[in-house]
């Protein structure tokens, strides 16, 4: 029998969303009987908090909400479905089953986040089931891609350490699947599964990790292949960074407490970077997520959500706390920390031969977006390498992709389309562009202040003016941009960041490091594109005029006093 989990009693009463939870059964509410009503679009809100552990997200254009107000009809309401791809591998089927997807149901693009999953935005409600009906039968799924559990798992994709990745890969998909929920809400309101639970009793069904109430907050994992942090691994919650010693995986740091979001003018939230606590093999990492998440679980703030995430739970106990109570709970101590070093973490593109003789070719993707242009037809070029690629498809963490495992036969075919498409690697971007990223924001997100995705495509068209004069054009430098403070493209670690504050405005932030182990500093806030140039100029010449040999930007600012290196989120805001 399962043992039950009785939590400790917490401070202030719990929040609406738990109360959602509690009464939901075990994630079904009234879901079932909500996509049935042919009345709305929409749903209660009740039921979309419930809808993101079904990995989905009411949303609707924003950019016809107020045509349509006017018009007195209800918002333009839509679903965005994202599907876990533990660390990031898809089939070519499955890729072009994401694909009909997109063009069937979808808006006609594809989406490649940064935790490596899709994302398909526009379906209407009347064809959510068969959507996600159609991903359960390519043997995907949306669980858990949203809502308060684990999240995807990401790992280093790249193909260079493929002995290694291949390990990595293997710890990502048991973590995936472990840290499931295993509620039959799922398959009973999707799938067309048997009810096994009589609605008014709960006692039958139980979740042996979440527990009735799952966590507080979104937990988030990923494992790191050093010397590459392409998944940055100290923004997540629980990260794992892989030791090898002479080509062999020997096991794991662990770090605890990463996390990105905040809210703007509210000091007691920040983004955080994870503290490394200690070592375990390969074979205790399953012990150690399940044991790190129970104590999320138990201690988590369920009063106040912005406060929820793990990072505030170590930060209001103390690191020496976790310890502690992570030893208790293993009933083993966690072994000192290894050396490491990384030294970058983006993406490597065009061919690469891998350990296994097959090749991989990484493509940039601009800001993830996956869709047929003018003059790119992009979409259309990576369907037809899926119809005859023999391989698979890889979606990085800097929501790049690789066709990858290419065999020789393969190559000079897919070759051939790559030419035809007028698919790039990217070699004609310059080195900023190749290093950027951006979140969704307008019009679908229903959280964005400002644009990004549509906006920092041209911004940068405009700052690659300045480094062409600077002779900056193939330095790397790292720049993000988020349209609210959340900060899902990771901008508190770039070392160019920008989070929206308003219709066209931003706080710009300094100084992350190039390998994403410190976090950025505001250096001007709530200003638009007139003065994002005017700021950026000087700094540019002068970082070409005075950096010192293999000297990264974000080293740069703080060595000669424009911002302070920032290592806590305790000192965000100072």
């Amino acid at each position: 029998m399962t043992k039950r989990i009785t939590l400790p009693p917490q401070s202030g009463t719990p929040s609406d969303v738990e109360r959602i939870k509690d009464e939901s059964n075990y994630l079904r509410g009234s879901l079932a009987e909500t996509l049935e009503n042919p009345i709305s679009a929409g749903i209660p809100d009740d039921d979309n908090r419930l809808m993101k552990f079904h990995g989905s997200y009411l949303q609707d254009d924003r950019d016809l909400r107020n045509e349509r107000r006017r018009q007195k009809l209800e918002p333009a309401y839509q679903f965005m479905v994202r599907v876990r791809a533990p660390g990031g591998v898809a089939s070519s089927e499955q890729w072009l089953v994401m694909d009909k997807l997109a063009n069937k149901y979808g808006n006609g693009t594809l989406r490649l986040t940064t935790r490596q999953a899709f994302q398909m935005h526009g379906i209407l409600k009347w064809n959510m089931k068969k959507s996600i009906q159609e991903i359960n039968k390519a043997l995907m799924d949306t669980l858990a891609a949203c809502g308060d559990v684990n999240r995807n798992v990401m790992c280093n994709p790249n193909p260079y350490q493929s002995e290694i990745h291949s390990e990595v890969y293997h710890w990502a998909q048991k973590l995936s699947a472990d840290l499931s929920p295993q509620t039959n809400a799922y398959h009973e309101i999707w799938l067309d599964g048997k009810k096994v639970v009589d609605s008014k009793k709960t006692e039958e069904e139980t979740e042996p990790l979440y527990g009735k109430l799952y966590l507080p907050r979104k937990f988030k994992i990923g494992i790191a292949v050093p010397p590459n942090n392409d998944i940055d691994v100290f923004s997540q919650d629980l990260g794992f960074i892989a030791i090898t010693k002479k080509d062999q995986l020997i096991g794991f740091n662990i770090s605890v407490g990463g996390g990105m979001g905040m809210t703007h003018g509210d000091t007691a939230t920040y983004p955080q970077i994870g503290r490394v606590i200690g070592f375990c093999r390969p074979d205790q990492l399953l012990d150690v997520a399940k044991k790190v998440i129970t104590i999320q679980r138990d201690y988590g703030n369920r009063s106040i959500r912005k406060n929820a995430r793990f990072k505030y739970t170590i930060d209001k106990r103390g690191l020496d706390w976790l310890i502690k109570e992570l030893n208790d709970r293993l009933g083993w101590e966690l072994a000192e920390a290894h050396d490491y070093q990384f030294d970058h973490n983006g993406d490597r593109y065009g061919w690469i031969k891998g350990n296994n003789n097959h090749w991989h070719f990484t493509l940039f993707i601009q800001n993830g977006r996956i869709k047929d242009q003018a003059d790119y037809p992009l979409m259309t070029g990576l369907r037809e390498i899926a119809k005859i690629h023999t391989g698979d498809f890889r979606l990085t963490p800097n929501q790049n992709l690789m066709i990858s495992n290419v065999t020789d036969d393969k190559k000079q075919e897919i070759e051939k389309l790559i030419k035809q498409y007028m698919i790039t690697a990217g070699e004609q971007h310059s080195a900023l562009r190749r290093n950027s990223m951006a979140c969704v924001a307008f019009p679908t997100c229903g959280l964005a202040m400002a644009e990004a995705e549509r906006y920092l495509p041209s911004l940068i068209d405009k700052i690659e003016l300045i480094i062409d004069e600077a002779g900056l054009r193939e330095q790397e430098i790292v720049i993000r941009m988020s349209g609210c403070p959340n900060g899902c493209s990771r901008p508190a670690l770039a070392e160019i960041g920008f989070i929206g504050k308003g219709p066209g405005k931003y706080n710009m932030y300094l100084g992350g490091s190039f390998v994403g182990d410190r976090l950025s500093k505001l250096y001007k806030e709530n200003i638009g594109e007139e003065e994002i140039l005017a700021s950026l100029k000087p700094l540019l010449f002068q970082y070409a005029k005075e950096k010192e040999e293999n000297e990264h930007f974000g080293d740069f600012v703080i060595r000669v006093g424009h911002v302070k290196a920032v290592r806590s989120g305790l000192d965000f805001h100072d």
